[in-house]
């Protein structure tokens, strides 16, 4: 039987020093943390959209499109991700306008990586799910503390995996999911060899929610992944 594992919470870095970019890896990676780096905006921006980091550490100055724009697109997206933002600039204007951007919160460099630590704690601390929390999309709702689903008037008894799949589709509607993030968020394993685990688990998922008849939510996008949408 496959096991459901825990699955790290993601930090996405995105800063153009390799140096910089290396100690905050092996600092957070050593706190538990799965972290991806990105050099430019554009790559954090395509980190951002394959891995769905919870909280990205993001340098303002960087090649190409610096952080504030990197900020504006993600917020113009949608994405609520925490947003750390790194700055050599000291200016109240400057952390003035990364806040007004989007940015969450400010951090000036140098600065101590213990610092940084309490930083992303704090904010990842805001992402917990609020008690009673209840997710709601189209005519389905998720409750996420009762873990259990509803369509309308009926209720949709879950397993573990199958609450974990469509709380991801929830968190994330409209996003095209690629297999490969379904994989780690829902399983953090890979399943090299069994690759018609998702979609043996989208079936069933399919099943309880559409058992009367109800229209489809979980779309397949050939050759991309899935989509929770109308």
């Amino acid at each position: 039987m496959l096991a459901v594992m825990s699955d790290p919470t993601r930090i996405l870095v995105v800063d153009d020093d390799p140096r910089l970019r290396t100690v905050v890896r092996r600092g957070l990676a050593y706190e538990g943390y799965r972290v991806v780096e990105a050099a430019t905006g554009e790559e954090g921006l395509d980190k951002a959209r394959e891995h769905l980091p919870e909280l990205v550490v993001l340098d303002i100055m960087l090649p190409g499109i610096d952080g504030l724009e990197v900020t504006r697109r993600l917020r113009a997206a949608g994405d609520e991700v925490s947003i750390l933002m790194l700055t050599a600039r000291d200016e109240v204007k400057d952390r003035v306008e990364g806040l007004e951007t989007g940015a969450d919160d400010y951090l000036v460099k140098p600065f101590s990586f213990e610092e940084l630590l309490a930083r992303v704690h704090a904010l990842l601390r805001r992402r917990q799910a609020p008690a009673g929390e209840v997710l709601r999309f189209a005519d389905l709702e998720l409750d996420v503390d009762a873990r259990e689903a509803r369509r309308g008037a009926r209720t949709i008894e879950l397993t573990t995996t199958e609450f974990n799949l469509l709380l991801l589709f929830m968190r994330h509607p409209r996003k095209v999911l690629t297999r490969d993030v379904i994989m780690e968020h829902v399983w953090a394993y890979d399943f090299e060899g069994e690759s018609n685990v998702l979609e043996v688990y989208v079936r069933y998922l399919r099943s309880k929610l559409e058992a009367d008849g109800e229209p489809r939510l979980i779309h397949t996008v050939r050759g991309a992944g899935y989509v929770l949408k109308e």
